[in-house]
Order: C-alpha cells, then structure tokens, then sequence
C-alpha cells in the first residue's frame, strides 16, 4: 500500500474530507467533520486511526508496527507504521473500524445527512 491507494481508500468513503489543519505534512481525513484518520507525509511513514480500546490493546499485542497513538489518545488511538510488515487487508480494516467508530458518535442530525450522501452515491 502507499500513500495514494490510502488516500484514494479514505476520501472514497461517504462524508470524507482531507486538509491540512496542523502543517504542510500531516494530511488528515475527517468524515463529517471528525477526524477519523492522519498520517504524516515525510519522514517514517505511519497512519493514525481511532480504535475501540480493547481491540487497540489486542492489535498492539499482535503487530509490533501497532502503537498507542502518537500525540493523540493511547486509549482511543493507535499509530501504524506502514513499514510493509501489515497486510494491506488489516490496515482497510483498520481505517473501516476507525470511520465506523467516529460515524456512530456523531450527531443524529449529522448522521441523517451523512445517510443523504450515502444514498446520492
């Protein structure tokens, strides 16, 4: 996976959009306005991705290249180097598991009109 196929996966997804809120080389993904995926463009490259506690605390155990988040919740984010060592099939989990969990926390209103954009695609 590199970094256009990520990009490609998350901006396909209903709702999604991408900016650059914190500086040039953090790119991140929002669904309706919530965060939900970032990853950094220079340097080692690694995707942060929300993730339900104990499957975070699981992931960790398993993959050596899953880490508590990094300048984020160690509780509610872990930060994956996406170092070749995870098949790409995990990492879409991870990225589906991490827009799931930000949509279900959204606001009724806000979910009626992320059903809207679902269902005009």
């Amino acid at each position: 996976m590199n970094i256009e196929e990520l990009r490609e996966y998350c901006v396909s997804k209903p709702g999604v959009s991408e900016e650059f809120p914190f500086d040039e080389a953090t790119l991140v993904f929002k669904v309706m306005g919530k965060m939900f995926a970032l990853t950094n463009l220079d340097g080692d490259w690694s995707l942060a991705l929300k993730c339900d506690p104990d499957r975070a605390i699981e992931l960790r155990e398993q993959y050596p290249a899953i880490q508590p988040g990094f300048h984020m919740s160690k509780v509610h984010w872990n930060t994956v180097a996406i170092d070749g060592s995870l098949h790409s099939k995990l990492i879409l989990e991870m990225i589906d598991h991490s827009y799931d969990l930000v949509v279900a926390k959204l606001p009724g209103k806000t979910k009626l009109e992320l059903a809207i954009l679902k269902n005009k695609l």
